[in-house]
């Protein structure tokens, strides 16, 4: 099991969020609300965002059994994509997840999300993880991510759909 505190993810989902990744969005993230960090990984990205002033729900619970805080900031692992869109699109809560660009042009994202208005935060470049294995960070790994990743909002309420950090 990884340190994502879900079932079945993969050893290969431990790519852990950078504070970078939060800190570059905070203006952008709701105040007023509690945030759920629902992937726990290695808790850094909820220990990040409470230090960017936020209030934040990062315990770790299986997010398929539980429905935590007003709206969700998190760094899915990606090998579950389609089970985290379906039950995304279930708890039907505001949320921030940030995912590969491919993502979008997938079937099951098109068919949670055809008919409802999503955002799109697009980042200055290409946001690099830390992998770790069974909680440690791995010895040499170098951090050059190969693929883009979007944040992708979901009730939100942006200023407008496409947003190109800075």
């Amino acid at each position: 099991m990884t340190g994502y505190y879900t079932k079945t993810f993969l050893k290969y989902d431990d790519y852990m969020t950078p504070k970078s990744a939060w800190e570059n969005i905070q203006h952008l993230i709701p105040k007023d609300k509690v945030i759920w960090e629902a992937f726990y990984g290695d808790g850094k990205s909820g220990e990040y965002l409470k230090e960017l002033g936020f209030n934040v729900i990062h315990e770790p619970v299986d997010f398929f059994e539980n429905n935590l805080g007003d709206i969700i900031v998190s760094n899915p692992p990606f090998s579950k994509s389609k089970e985290v869109i379906t039950r995304l699109k279930e708890l039907d809560k505001p949320f921030i997840i940030l995912m590969p660009i491919i993502k979008i042009n997938t079937s099951y994202f098109r068919e949670n999300f055809k008919d409802e208005r999503l955002q799109i935060i697009i980042p200055r470049k290409r946001i690099h993880f830390t992998k770790t294995i069974n909680g440690e960070k791995v010895k040499d790994w170098k951090n050059a991510t190969a693929f883009d990743c979007l944040y992708y909002c979901y009730k939100i309420e942006l200023k407008k759909d496409i947003i190109w950090l800075e």
